[in-house]
């Protein structure tokens, strides 16, 4: 029988309950028999940007993961050198994992993106994309045509909408405004017990 896994790429930094209800959406919609959160490494998108060391990263998506049997973590792109692109990640996956169906879980704002993406055409042969509804988002037909013709097969899945982003947590933490519930309490105490996020207050 065919495993379905679905793949779900970020920074992390850090990990918050809107990744997860993300995840735990798609998986649902899709019938998935995993998602692994595959945590950047060195992210094209964030060149010349302040983030935080994969390895910490790493932990707090560890810490945020450890009681859903469906979800893993992956650290293969942290173990790569040079900057990390998602076709190169699903190109790793597909050879190790030739029986599996991967599923590649996105928000409707990285979609709009995608078609400009590296090696756009080889994401939508390796991988079907479940795109999550986000809030202030949204995939016209225009876009969707546009992914078509690139070959993509797109599954919208609407959930509900957590207007959350790691920026919003990190500022939060730095002016020490309520996190509760908003961030996983074992990433919480990781965070304050490494004085993560601490720096850029001072």
């Amino acid at each position: 029988m065919t495993r379905k896994v679905g793949i779900m790429g970020g920074t992390f930094d850090p990990i918050h309950v809107g990744h997860l209800v993300c995840a735990q959406m798609a998986a649902g919609a899709c019938g998935l028999d995993e998602v692994r959160f595959v945590v950047a490494g060195n992210p094209h998108f964030k060149q010349g940007c302040s983030v935080t060391p994969a390895a910490m990263r790493l932990e707090m998506v560890s810490l945020a993961v450890a009681d859903n049997a469906l979800f893993a973590v992956s650290d293969e792109e942290i173990r790569r050198s040079g900057i990390t692109y998602t076709a190169d990640t699903l190109r790793q996956m597909h050879e190790r994992e030739r029986e599996a169906e991967l599923s590649f879980i996105l928000g409707t704002d990285s979609l709009i993106t995608l078609p400009d993406w590296k090696d756009a055409q080889d994401i939508a042969r390796l991988a079907r994309i479940i795109c999550v509804s986000r809030p202030g988002y949204q995939a016209d037909e225009g876009l969707m045509e546009r992914l078509r013709e690139l070959g993509f097969d797109v599954r919208m899945v609407f959930a509900p909408e957590v207007a959350l982003s790691s920026h919003e947590v990190r500022r939060r933490f730095v002016r020490g405004e309520e996190v509760r519930y908003l961030v996983p309490d074992d990433v919480i105490a990781y965070i304050q017990s490494t004085g993560l996020y601490q720096e850029v207050a001072a």
